[in-house]
């Protein structure tokens, strides 16, 4: 079909360079001939042949070569007219892989795998006289798979002009954007729709994807300096038996993106892979290298941080094989330090590995599934947190979910995570959502009122008058698009309520924040006590010590000595969470009393509403 209906084509130009047409056509009677081989060629030139013999045939050398006129036996040379190029392009699956040489070396590699062309041009060019040549060929495609993709615009939507004033040069985008970042765009993105190219959208994509990859990478590699770590020769799969549920489940997460970036690579679809392995590397950094940072930072060796090590260590390494293709510098640094810096016979570059395969015995769906759970509730957690005000430094005493049939068994470990990472000291499930919410239905009057009329107050009073249960399930159904019927107290037909025709508005039980999505439902206990506001004054504490620790550019493992100032209440946070202080800021010592001259570093904040002076030295 493609044949059959693209139009006559213009096959020469009037250029110099060019596929030179075999055309030899004579100006005395109007003879021409069409040569069809080099062979041909030799045995029918009169003049010429010696200069050309050994060259490819374009011009100038193939202009020499002239032949006898059948007509009139004049002279004659050859049309000075050269193909369009795209004949020359179409011929390359020929042309290039000694087709008329070494027909069994062409057979190895023919037809292509896969060509790749921009199709607003293509389609009607190199894809076609491709196609059209190889047809007349040898009666088949020249190539398996075509992969094409629309136009690059820039940011402003229009095209790149000089004299716009929006077009970027290669050199000067591949400098200041950085290649990979580049290529990412490019993967990233809908092939079928045109691509806005710039700095702006250059930095997003930096944010987004190169600087979170590059972080944990760097985060690994700092703290594995730090402790001397080094990968076990043995395979991680047999050496690291007993890992945290939050080990496997990374591990989990990666075989299925590496089982679903495999499918898509197959099938020439880069876009989709990025799909799967951008929300793999947000896992990684935020949540399984959050969750995992103390384990980390634990001053003894044990089981448990040697497990996060290796298994953080076999997830980047995965990573950057996985990525290698879309992202190859940065993930050929990462590989160099990761592998080639430890093991003397791993591979000598990223490129040289194999692809990596998934591990389908790792895939826990039940784990799977409950970590998704986990995860959602600490989001909706924290947002509830924010809606009170309350800032995540401070401890609460209890969270409470209504997951409605989501509901399953966290278990131990999961549920320390949740708490830890809302920082509250339980959560509990609740059966019904009534425990925690109450739902009001608002009826929007200028939708209802001139549509119900006179029946509308009815209405109204109907809905006010339902119990919080069946208000409850109203509330659902409308968050799901449903519609709900109405009985009125005079006897006459039920109304239909729509979706667009009501306001849901859920309220939090008396002392409790909420978050809901579909159907979940987290509430936060927001009453503070004496015991909680003075951990909470503790973690403000480690903070600000912590920063200046920082500022003081000071080594991760560097040993300090803390002075502080302050007054009765903010001293007796010290009485009762002094060792939690020291471990968290590595302080040897906290010491009470003026601030003595010559330290590192001196700050003197409020907390609320208390005094404090701080000083730090490094021990």
């Amino acid at each position: 079909d493609w044949l059959r209906n693209m139009h006559d084509w213009m096959i020469s130009k009037k250029r110099y360079w060019g596929l030179a047409l075999p055309i030899w056509e004579c100006h005395e009677c109007g003879w021409f001939d069409v040569i069809g081989s080099e062979e041909e060629l030799k045995a029918r030139a009169v003049v010429g042949w010696e200069e050309f013999e050994g060259h490819p045939p374009h011009r100038p050398h193939v202009d020499a070569v002239k032949i006898r006129c059948e007509s009139c036996g004049a002279t004659v040379s050859r049309v000075a007219d050269v193909g369009n190029p795209w004949l020359d392009a179409g011929i390359v699956a020929y042309s290039t892989l000694q087709y008329r040489t070494d027909r069994d070396y062409w057979l190895k590699w023919f037809p292509a795998d896969l060509i790749t062309e921009s199709f607003p041009g293509q389609f009607r060019n190199w894809f076609y006289s491709m196609l059209a040549m190889s047809t007349i060929m040898e009666r088949r495609a020249p190539f398996r798979a075509v992969q094409t993709y629309a136009t690059l615009f820039a940011e402003d939507g229009r095209a790149m002009h000089k004299s716009w004033g929006n077009a970027i040069e290669f050199n000067d985008a591949a400098d200041t954007m950085g290649v990979d970042v580049m290529r990412w765009m490019y993967c990233a993105h809908k092939p079928e729709t045109n691509l806005l190219f710039g700095y702006h959208r250059a930095d997003e994509t930096r944010r987004r994807f190169l600087i979170p990859l590059w972080n944990v990478y760097s985060f690994f590699v700092t703290y594995a300096n730090l402790d001397n770590w080094a990968p076990a020769a043995t395979p991680f799969a047999d050496s690291h038996s007993q890992l945290s549920e939050l080990d496997r489940w990374i591990l989990a997460r990666l075989s299925q993106v590496v089982t679903r970036a495999t499918g898509c690579m197959e099938e020439y679809d880069p876009y989709a892979a990025t799909l799967v392995i951008e929300p793999l590397l947000d896992d990684l950094t935020n949540w399984y290298v959050r969750r995992s940072r103390r384990r980390f930072w634990k001053s003894e060796h044990d089981a448990d941080k040697d497990a996060a090590y290796a298994t953080l260590y076999h997830v980047l390494l995965t990573l950057c094989k996985l990525l290698a293709p879309m992202v190859p510098f940065v993930t050929e640094v990462m590989y160099q330090n990761l592998a080639r810096s430890v093991a003397e016979d791993a591979c000598e570059s990223v490129h040289h590995c194999h692809w990596p395969e998934a591990d389908r015995s790792a895939v826990d769906e039940d784990l799977l599934d409950r970590m998704a759970l986990a995860m959602q509730v600490a989001a909706l957690g924290r947002s509830a947190r924010s809606t009170s005000n309350i800032k995540l430094r401070q401890p609460l005493a209890l969270a409470r979910v209504y997951a409605g049939k989501q509901t399953k068994e966290l278990g131990p470990s999961l549920v320390d995570l949740v708490t830890d990472e809302l920082n509250v000291k339980g959560l509990e499930f609740v059966e019904q959502e009534a425990d925690l919410v109450e739902y009001e239905i608002g009826l929007l009057p200028n939708v209802l009122g001139p549509k119900h009329g006179r029946r509308f107050p009815l209405l109204r009073q109907a809905v006010a008058a339902m119990p919080p249960a069946d208000t409850a399930a109203m509330a659902r159904r409308f968050q799901a698009g449903l519609g709900v019927t109405v009985e009125l107290s005079d006897g006459g037909p039920a109304v239909e309520l729509r979706p667009e025709e009501v306001e849901v508005r859920i309220h939090g039980r008396e002392g409790y924040a909420i978050a809901e999505e579909k159907g979940l439902i987290v509430a936060v206990d927001a009453a503070l006590t004496p015991e909680l506001v003075r951990e909470g004054l503790a973690r403000d504490w480690v903070r600000r010590i912590q920063t200046m620790r920082k500022e003081a550019d000071y080594q991760l493992d560097d040993r300090i000595v803390t002075y502080y100032q302050a007054d009765d209440e903010l001293a007796a946070v010290v009485d009762e969470w002094g060792d939690y202080i020291q471990a968290e800021t590595l302080s040897l010592e906290l010491l009470p009393g003026p601030v003595p001259g010559g330290v590192d570093r001196q700050e003197s904040l409020e907390l609320e509403g208390h005094q404090l002076l701080l000083g730090i030295k490094k021990a």
